[in-house]
C-alpha cells in the first residue's frame, strides 16, 4: 500500500482518506512464532490471500530485538502474515499455522531448539483471542493430545535484519 501510495503521490495524484482507509479495512493480520522465521515465512508466503510477511521478534522483554539479542531477553521468531480479507480470513490463516507446525513440541520446532524457537499465536484483540481459543481447541481434538503453543496478546513485534527478510529466497540452503 505504500508503494501504490507513494507511486500516486509521485504522480501528482491524491488518494482519499475513505480510500486510504478502504484499503486498510481490506487487510488483516497475525502474527504467529512457528520455529524459524525463515520457515514459516516460506510457509505463508505460498498461502492464498497472503499479501506480505515479515520475519521478526515479539514476546521478549526489551525493546529494539535483533537477531544478536533475541533469544538472551526472551523474545521468539515470528511472523508478521497481512492477508487481503476477501481471500483469506485469520481463521483461514490459523488452520493452516497448525498444519505447518508441531504443535505438541514446547521445546521449539523440529531441528532448532530452544525459547526463541518455540510456538506462539499473538493475538492482536480479543475478536482474535476468540478465534484462536476455538481453533486451538479443535485442532487439539484432531490431534488428540494436548497443543502446547500459547496464546498470548500481542507485544511490539520487531521486524528482523533485512538479510532474514524472504531469507528462503536470497539462500541456496
Amino acid at each position: 500500500m505504500r508503494v501504490l501510495t507513494s507511486m500516486l503521490f509521485g504522480l501528482g495524484l491524491m488518494i482519499s482518506p475513505p480510500l486510504l482507509s478502504q484499503a486498510a479495512a481490506d487487510e488483516g493480520t497475525a502474527i504467529l512464532a512457528g520455529g524459524c522465521f525463515w520457515c514459516v515465512e516460506k510457509d505463508f508466503d505460498h498461502v492464498n490471500g497472503v499479501t506480505e510477511t515479515t520475519s521478526g521478534y515479539i514476546g521478549g522483554n526489551s525493546a529494539n530485538a535483533t537477531y544478536k539479542n533475541h533469544g538472551k531477553d526472551g523474545h521468539l521468531e515470528a511472523v508478521r502474515v497481512v492477508f487481503d480479507t476477501s481471500k483469506a480470513n485469520y481463521r483461514s490463516v490459523l488452520d493452516t499455522f497448525w498444519r505447518t507446525i508441531d504443535a505438541v513440541d514446547d521445546g521449539g520446532q523440529f531441528c532448532d531448539r530452544g525459547n526463541s524457537y518455540r510456538t506462539a499465536v499473538f493475538v492482536l484483540d480479543d475478536k482474535q483471542r476468540e478465534i484462536a481459543e476455538a481453533s486451538k481447541a479443535e485442532a487439539e481434538k484432531e490431534l488428540g493430545e494436548e497443543i502446547k503453543t500459547r496464546i498470548l496478546d500481542a507485544s511490539e513485534f520487531w521486524p528482523a535484519e533485512e538479510y532474514h527478510q524472504d531469507f528462503y529466497e536470497k539462500s541456496s540452503a
